[in-house]
């Protein structure tokens, strides 16, 4: 009796035991469960993440070679700029020591030919002399034209230079630089001007456009040709409507030499 006593109570003690191991397992499956989840969710956004700083330090690296290769070519663009006015510089001086001693033979021949004809020479002689002068004149009067085409390359060249070394200047433009508006096309907001690059317009210079003394808008010329050039609206300076006939100005005119 006391053996088979025994054995119910083992058995009841094992069967407690087991009962409460698999209470215990039961509370702890989703415990487990959700750790195991929130590891792989984890584990997703860390790879998602990684996926992320890949592509950005790619795009990054790829902006970076854009960069520097802009930075190249603007550099390029400085030193052309640079070379064309030091070349058209020196140029000018040539030319200003060309036009310095056209002016002084002239100046010889107009004395030498006042001198011949008061010592009474041939005619032969004084025609000489007349011609040496014509010549004279003729090649100062060349010489005059192209020291002028050259000063205003000069002028396109040093305001294209003033781009890469001051992105925020201005383009000054001659002071009495004047002119007409004589074309204007409301739908894309640009006018015609009928100065060009003989006159000194300059690409990026500014122009106030104004009738009767008052404000109109402010353009800025986005193309020059030989004796008209072409003028968008500044954003923001549209202060009514362009007509043909309106004046225009430079916006920041170059100071007096």
């Amino acid at each position: 009796m006391l053996l088979r006593i025994s054995l119910i109570v083992a058995i009841l003690a094992g069967l407690a035991a087991g009962g409460l191991g698999y209470y215990e397992v039961t509370t702890q499956i989703p415990s487990l469960t959700k750790q195991r989840d929130d590891e792989n969710t984890a584990k997703k956004q860390a790879l998602t993440e990684l996926a992320s700083t890949k592509s950005t330090l790619k795009k990054t690296q790829s902006d970076l070679a854009q960069t520097q290769q802009d930075l190249a070519d603007t550099k390029a663009d400085r030193d052309k700029a640079n070379a064309r006015a030091e070349a058209q510089s020196k140029r000018a001086d040539d030319l200003s020591d060309k036009l310095a001693k056209a002016t002084q033979e002239r100046d010889d021949a107009q004395n030498d030919l006042a001198a011949y004809k008061a010592s009474g020479l041939t005619p032969d002689q004084v025609i000489k002399l007349n011609n040496n002068l014509k010549d004279a004149q003729a090649q100062i009067s060349t010489i005059t034209l192209e020291q002028h085409i050259l000063q205003r390359e000069i002028v396109r060249i040093n305001a294209e230079l003033l781009k890469y070394t001051d992105p925020k200047s201005f383009v000054t433009l001659r002071a009495g630089l004047r002119g007409k508006v004589v074309d204007v096309d409301p739908k894309w907001d640009f006018v015609v001007l009928n100065i060009g690059d003989e006159q000194g317009a300059l690409q990026d210079g500014e122009m106030l456009v104004s009738r009767d003394g008052k404000l109109v808008a402010k353009v800025i010329i986005s193309r020059v040709e030989k004796d008209y050039c072409i003028a968008n609206v500044v954003t923001g300076w549209k202060l009514g409507e362009m007509i043909e006939g309106d004046d225009v100005s430079p916006a920041h005119p170059a100071p007096a030499s």
